[in-house]
């Protein structure tokens, strides 16, 4: 069972859809929506099956005070989302929990532990844009 780590800031701004007018609500309703993966079973940036056992949603800001909807957890950076997701990762690194990062920045991508998987917001919104269509 995996733990999907989303840099939240990052997943919101890979699609120009506004976001920018409220980032807060914008991040509320990712966060809505990343509720529905919890102790889910997707096909992973490979195509093998990726079960999440947990949603964890790293975001800053002024999403900080967004609400966390019952089934993911949300980490409130003080500072930087980067620092704040790193160091997330490195956590579970030392337990031994297998982790999924999504985010599309390089930058944090060469601060996570060696051989942690990373896949980018394209391939989580895919998914979740597959759940919302067998949810309507």
């Amino acid at each position: 069972m995996t733990v999907l780590l989303v840099d939240a800031a990052n997943v919101v701004g890979s699609r120009p859809d506004g976001w920018w007018r409220d980032r807060a609500g914008a991040t509320r309703s990712l966060l809505q929506r990343l509720a529905r993966l919890t102790g889910s079973s997707v096909p992973g940036p490979d195509g093998a099956p990726v079960n999440c056992r947990e949603v964890v949603a790293v975001v800053e800001g002024r999403a900080r005070e967004v609400t966390a909807p019952d089934g993911v957890r949300v980490v409130r950076a003080s500072g930087s989302g980067d620092d704040t997701l790193a160091s997330c990762a490195r956590d579970l690194a030392r337990e031994g929990t297998p982790v999924l990062v999504v985010t599309a920045d390089r930058g944090l991508r060469d601060r996570l532990p060696t051989g942690t998987p990373v896949t980018g917001p394209g391939w989580l919104l895919a998914r979740l844009d597959a759940r919302d269509g067998d949810a309507g």
